[in-house]
Formats: C-alpha cells, structure tokens, sequence
C-alpha cells in the first residue's frame, strides 16, 4: 500500500491520505479509517488513480456526499475514492445540463428551477451527489433521475470510459446497472424543460418544506434506510409495529419518520446493523414482508446485512 500511496503523490491524483476517518466523510457520522483514501482532483486524476488500483490489485469503493452508506467501524481497506471536488463541474446548454458526479444533487436542482428549468423539483432535499443519485436512480414526489436521464459517461475497473444511455442503464426503483459491476459514474447529462420560473421554484421548495416537516433533519442520517416494498411504504410498516423511538446503543428509528435511523450521538455501524436487523426480523414475523435495504452497506459484516 505505501507503493501504491508513492505512485498516487507522484501522479499528483488529488488529495491522498493514510487512515483517514471516514466518518467525516458520512451523513451519519459514521464510519473507521480508509486505509487509504483519495479525492482526485479531476477527471483524469480519477482515471490515473483506478489505474493503479487496478495495476495494485488492491480493492476500491467510491463514496460522494456520503448519504445513503454506511461503512463499518472498522473502516475500508484498500482505497476509499471520494468524488467531490474537482469533479463538481457544470455546464448548461438550453434544455441540457452536463453535470459532474460529485455535484451536489440539491445545489444542482437550486440553481437549475431558478433558471426555469424543470425537471429536479423532486431532488428539492436529497442530500446525495449526482453521481449517487444516478447509481441509485434517487427519486422522490413519484419522479427519479431516470425520468431526466440522457446519459452518464461511465469509467469501468478495467479501464473502459464509456457513454450510457438510458436504454443502456436498466432503471428500476432505487436501481441501476451500475450497481451489477463495478464502475464509476464520472458525469451525467439530463434533459430538462423550460417552463415559469416562478412556478417551479415553488413546487420546489414545496417538496423541500415537505421533506423539513416530514424527515428528521436535527439529527445524523444517512437518508431513507429501507426500499419500499411495493405496494406496502417501509416507514408505514414499520410504525404500524410499534418501532417509532426504538433504540439500539447511539442508533435510534426515528420519531418524526420510521424509514429514518438517526444518530443521536455516538452511533456506532454495529449499534445500526443490529437495529436494522431488528426491524427486518420485527416486520417479517408480524407482516411476513422481508424488507431489504436502500442504504449501502460497506465493509465487513455491513456487507452481509442485504443478503
């Protein structure tokens, strides 16, 4: 690893660091040391950096903004990539906008409704980044980034730069194919329409309202924890077995909305596996409904909760 960490400050990738905290890197707070860990400072930064990984053979995971994962307590091994700066750029061209992966999903829909653009109204309060929000076709208000979606410019492991299509990227709920191999959303390119400004900046912050009254925004979190097991709503079920309030160590389902697990302090990854479990096994016996997790898990045991 000290090799590999020589090569990457020799390619002058972007920021490289030995045994960072990843829980500064989280919503939840949450999350042990990377063993090493890179912020590329540009799109080929990036493509250097997954070179010598791969050259390496060493494993890798890529975080953004750090919503919708959890990572073990005991950190990651291999290289943590985070996609943020450097890979944040944007572009507007009409109707079309070229957006980096590590731009933030809510920055984006801000300035894109004030422009009197119309089409991320629903993104109006998802914490995530751009690259997240398209690896995980994130959606709210009955719409998701698949309604939007022209194409992503995708980075393989094997080194492949590739444009994907819509008809290219199996979208299904809170799924993609990017989560069938791996790869690395660098950019993505939406189709947006025009329409009053004043109008959708309302319906926007309408949504947003909406989220601040309805999603505990006081404490750490990582975003929705379950998929909806369609028909049923997750949050729905899992009130309606009394689990409001219901607390494992730091970890705690939240008050205000039950598809919530807040950090109310001193959280560990353990104190919210354990929880989750709890939940799954609770809903199974009272509704024989396996419920299974939107939020991704990282390392170690993490791994073994979806399954």
């Amino acid at each position: 690893m000290q090799n590999l960490l020589k090569q990457l400050k020799a390619e002058n990738v972007g920021i490289v660091k030995i045994n960072e905290q990843l829980s500064k890197h989280t919503t939840w707070k949450i999350g042990g040391p990377a063993e090493l860990f890179v912020e590329p400072s540009s799109k080929d930064g990036l493509i250097k950096t997954l070179k010598l990984i791969r050259a390496a053979k060493v494993p890798w995971r890529t975080i953004g903004r750090g919503s919708n994962i959890l990572i073990s307590d005991m950190g990651l091994e291999g290289v943590t990539i985070k996609l943020g700066k450097g890979m944040d750029d944007l572009e507007v061209q009409g109707e079309q906008v070229t957006v980096g992966a590590g731009y933030p999903l809510v920055k984006l829909a801000t300035i894109i409704s004030r422009q009197g653009l119309s089409g991320l109204e629903f993104a109006g309060g998802i914490p995530g980044s751009v690259g997240g929000a398209v690896f995980m076709n994130a959606g709210a208000h009955s719409s998701d980034i698949s309604a939007i979606f022209e194409k992503a410019l995708v980075l393989f492991e094997d080194g492949r730069l590739e444009w994907l299509y819509a008809g290219d990227m199996e979208f299904a709920y809170r799924t993609t194919k990017l989560q069938q191999e791996p790869a690395i959303c660098i950019e993505a390119v939406f189709n947006l329409r025009s329409g009053d400004r004043t109008e959708i900046v309302s319906k926007m912050q309408e949504n947003k309202d909406y989220r601040k009254k309805s999603q505990p925004y006081s404490f750490p979190t990582c975003g929705s924890v379950f998929r909806n097991p369609l028909p049923h709503y997750a949050g729905h079920l899992i009130e309606e077995a009394g689990l409001k309030g219901y607390q494992i160590g730091g970890a705690q389902i939240s008050e205000l909305h039950a598809n919530f697990i807040v950090n109310i302090g001193s959280a560990t990854a353990k104190d919210v596996l354990d929880l989750i479990e709890h939940v799954k096994h609770t809903i199974f016996e009272t509704k024989q409904i396996r419920l299974e997790t939107e939020v991704e898990l990282f390392g170690d045991r993490n791994e073994q909760v979806n399954t």
